[in-house]
């Protein structure tokens, strides 16, 4: 198989399954209706480690460009097949988010609400503080890549490389996933996020474009700082990209901070 089809695949996969969960947490009238987050975290990590299990072999199912950007910053993947992979990754969660789409049809009219029915796609803060928001998506992929980096240095038993990383995902989503609903990975929030636009979803509402943007560059900053900081720490090989990404993380931080005292004032 090809390998831009393997990620377009996995991608689909982790999203129609993710995706299917917050639907059947969301969603009314289905037997799920009501699930808990830990459903949801487990329920991510599982959709994970199936991908992985389904194109790892092929592709290294990166199934995230903030994994992706994250390896090829620090010479572990080729430049040159980057933006086909992120195409790639795109397309794929648009596809899975079509699909979840379409098997829970009779559902999206018999929930009202608006907001709920965008949850299922794509996520949103529990507190709106854009700096904040934008730390948490940092902080999380940032753990992501680095574990990733520290993952690939152990001996598994044979084909249970996939169910740690699914666990991976699921103690992010436990652990700090609270905040944001973790995203962690450019495509699964814009990808799906396009397809809400798009789908003749019934009494949808809008797409929260406004907030769209933290989805995709704090996974980005966080992915590449995770593969940088593994790097600096555990090889002693400081790359150069580290400077200003770490520029940028202490600039969010004290952005954050601001944000927060400003708004206590008020």
């Amino acid at each position: 198989m090809n390998i831009y089809l393997a990620e377009f695949i996995g991608t689909a996969i982790l999203i129609l399954l993710g995706g299917g969960v917050n639907a059947g947490v969301s969603l009314k009238k289905n037997y799920f209706h009501g699930g808990s987050w830990l459903a949801i975290c487990v329920g991510w990590g599982l959709a994970v480690a199936l991908a992985i299990y389904a194109v790892g072999d092929i592709s290294g199912a990166h199934i995230n460009p903030a994994v992706t950007l994250g390896f090829a910053i620090i010479g572990s993947f080729e430049w040159v097949l980057v933006p086909g992979y992120i195409l790639a990754q795109f397309l794929g969660a648009m596809t899975g988010a079509a699909l979840v789409w379409l098997h829970y049809l009779p559902h999206w009219k018999a929930t009202e609400d608006q907001a709920t029915k965008l949850g299922v796609f794509c996520n949103s803060p529990a507190i709106s503080s854009k700096f904040a928001n934008l730390f948490s998506e940092v902080s999380g992929t940032f753990l992501l890549t680095f574990a990733l980096s520290f993952l690939g240095l152990n001996k598994f038993t044979e084909g249970l490389n996939p169910l740690v990383v699914g666990l991976l995902i699921c103690m992010i989503g436990l652990a700090m996933g609270g905040t944001t609903g973790f995203a962690i990975n450019p495509a699964r929030d814009l990808g799906p996020r396009i397809a809400h636009f798009l789908l003749p979803i019934a009494g949808k509402g809008k797409s929260g474009w406004g907030y769209s943007w933290i989805p995709v560059l704090g996974p980005v900053l966080g992915g590449m700082l995770g593969t940088l900081g593994y790097q600096a720490i555990f090889n002693q090989n400081i790359i150069f990209a580290l400077y200003p990404c770490f520029v940028a993380l202490v600039i969010l931080i004290v952005l954050a901070i601001k944000e927060q005292n400003s708004s206590q004032e008020e």
